[in-house]
C-alpha cells in the first residue's frame, strides 16, 4: 500500500472517530447548559472535561499527520451538524 493510500485510510478513520467525538462533545453541551441553568457548579467540571477530551483527541490526531487532523476536524463538525439537526427537528 502506498503512503498516499495509507494516509487516506488514516484520514477516513480519523473522520469516523471525529464524528463520534463530535456527537459526544456537542450532545454533552446540552447537559452543561441544563446544569448551569439549574445552578449546579458540577457543570464547570463537565465543561472542562468536554474541552480537554476534544483537545486530547485532536492532539492525538496530529501524531498521524495533517490529513488525519483535517479528517478529524471534518468529523467533529459533522457530529455538530447531526446534533443541531436533531435538536431543530425536535428530537431529544
Amino acid at each position: 500500500m502506498s503512503a498516499l493510500a495509507t494516509s487516506a485510510v488514516i484520514a477516513v478513520l480519523a473522520a469516523l472517530a471525529g464524528l463520534l467525538v463530535g456527537l459526544l462533545h456537542f450532545w454533552s453541551l446540552r447537559l452543561v447548559a441544563d446544569r448551569l441553568v439549574a445552578g449546579q457548579m458540577s457543570a464547570v467540571v463537565l465543561q472542562m472535561a468536554r474541552l480537554v477530551g476534544l483537545a486530547l483527541f485532536l492532539y492525538l490526531c496530529t501524531w498521524f499527520g495533517a490529513l488525519a487532523l483535517l479528517g478529524a476536524g471534518v468529523g467533529v463538525m459533522c457530529g455538530r451538524a447531526v446534533v443541531l439537526r436533531r435538536k431543530n427537528a425536535g428530537t431529544p
